[in-house]
């Protein structure tokens, strides 16, 4: 049985553990790691990115999995957030697309618009 001081003292902890999350200011990269993107080739794309990330020593960038995010037709799906920026929604990833995301959107700033959802349904 716990104390009650030892249970305020883990919910401190538990709360500077979201704090991290929530404040976070640089790029975070989402891929969907649902059965539908694993299946779809999710793994190999989450790992790519990881490695390129690393590769360049990119320190402001954490890349992270999520569950379905929604569009399984569509997967691997990777979401790119950056600080006062909208939300990029990259669809039918590959290893190599991954990259090209790396250096080309994360890196040097431009979004690969031909990877874009916006781009697959035009």
């Amino acid at each position: 049985m716990k104390t009650l001081e030892e249970l305020k003292k883990i919910r401190e902890e538990a709360r500077k553990t979201v704090d991290i999350r929530k404040n976070k200011k640089g790029t975070r990269i989402v891929v969907g790691m649902a059965t539908c993107g694993i299946s779809a080739g999710a793994r190999p794309v989450l790992k790519a990115l990881l490695e390129e990330v690393q590769k360049r020593n990119l320190e402001d960038v954490v890349v992270t999995q999520t569950g379905c995010i929604g569009v399984c037709r569509l997967e691997p799906i990777v979401e790119v957030y950056r600080p006062n920026e909208e939300k990029v929604t990259y669809v039918e990833m590959t290893p190599e697309k991954a990259k090209r995301v790396i250096v080309e959107h994360i890196v040097n700033g431009n979004v690969v618009n031909e990877y874009t959802i916006g781009a697959y349904e035009d």
